[in-house]
C-alpha cells in the first residue's frame, strides 16, 4: 500500500486536475469523494483505478476492496483534493463511462436536459430519473459536465445505475422520433397541461435552462409541449422539481398501459 504525505507530490497534482473538466477529458478519469459514493463505486470495481483514504479514518469492515489499488494519504493531501468544506477523507479515482448513441435503440423512457448549468439541478435530475426508472438521460449542449463534483454528489451514485450520454438534442430528437418515440417539451407557450397527455408505449421529456427554459429551436421540433399548472403565486418551478413531477407522471402512465 502506498502512502503520500505531501500535497506537492506529482500524483496529487494529477488528482487535482480531475477536478476540472479539461483534466477529466484528457485522462478519461474523474474523482469521487465521500463514503457513500465510494461504496457505490465498489459495486463496479472494473471502473475504479484507485482508492485514496486519509490516514485518520476507518474503512468500513464490510467493504470488499480486493483487487483495488489503495493509497493512504495525509490530511494535507486530503484537503488539497477535496471540494467539500468538511471532507470525509475518502476518494475514488474512476474511469468515465463510455456509453454510446446506440443506447437509444433499446429504451422506452428518456430525459433530455437542455443547457441546465446548475450542477445541483443536473445531479438531482439524474437521481430522480434513476428513481423513476428512466432508461436513458441525454445531456445536451451547454449542460454542466456529468462528472462535475457537485453533479456527482447530488446524483448520490445514480450515475452508476443509469445510462447517460452527451449529444446534440436536435440529433437526439430526430433519432427518437424516427423510432416512434413521442418527444415532449416543457413550455408555457402553446402547451397542454401535462395531465391531459396520453402516453402509449414510450416518451421523451425535455427540460431546459434555469433562466430561459427549453430553447425555442427545440420546442419547434417536439411532438407536443406541456406545462405544469401552478396554483400558488410563484411564477415557476425549479427545473429539477418540474422534471420529477413530469417523469413520475409519464412513467406511471407508461407502466399502466
Amino acid at each position: 500500500m502506498d502512502y503520500i504525505q505531501s500535497a506537492k507530490n506529482p500524483k496529487v497534482k494529477q488528482w487535482k486536475k480531475l477536478l476540472t473538466k479539461k483534466g477529466r477529458e484528457q485522462t478519461g478519469l474523474y474523482l469521487l469523494e465521500g463514503f457513500h459514493l465510494v461504496e457505490e463505486a465498489l459495486q463496479f470495481k472494473n471502473e475504479i483505478e484507485e482508492i485514496l483514504y486519509s490516514e485518520n479514518i476507518m474503512i468500513p469492515s464490510h467493504w470488499n476492496m480486493d483487487h483495488v489499488k489503495i493509497t493512504t494519504i495525509s490530511e494535507e493531501v486530503s484537503k488539497a483534493i477535496s471540494e467539500t468544506e468538511s471532507s470525509q477523507g475518502i476518494f475514488a479515482i474512476c474511469k468515465k463511462h463510455q456509453y454510446e448513441e446506440k443506447m437509444m435503440e433499446k429504451g422506452k423512457s428518456f430525459l433530455l436536459i437542455d443547457a441546465v448549468q446548475d450542477p445541483g439541478n443536473v445531479g438531482t435530475m439524474i437521481r430522480t430519473a434513476d428513481a423513476a426508472g428512466i432508461d436513458l438521460v441525454i445531456l445536451g449542449d451547454g449542460t454542466v459536465d456529468l462528472y462535475n463534483s457537485k453533479v456527482l454528489r447530488s446524483a448520490q451514485g445514480s450515475h452508476f445505475h443509469l445510462s447517460i450520454i452527451s449529444m446534440s438534442l436536435q440529433k437526439a430528437i430526430s433519432l427518437l422520433q424516427e423510432k416512434g418515440v413521442p418527444v415532449f417539451g416543457t413550455s408555457l407557450q402553446s402547451a397542454e397541461s401535462y395531465k391531459k397527455v396520453t402516453i402509449d408505449d414510450s416518451f421523451a421529456m425535455i427540460v431546459g435552462n434555469e433562466g430561459n427554459g427549453v430553447s425555442e429551436e427545440l420546442l419547434q421540433t417536439t411532438n407536443q409541449n406541456v406545462f405544469i399548472p401552478l396554483y400558488g403565486r410563484s411564477e415557476s418551478l425549479n427545473v429539477a422539481v418540474a422534471a420529477g413531477i413530469l417523469l413520475f407522471h409519464f412513467q406511471d402512465s407508461l407502466k399502466s398501459n
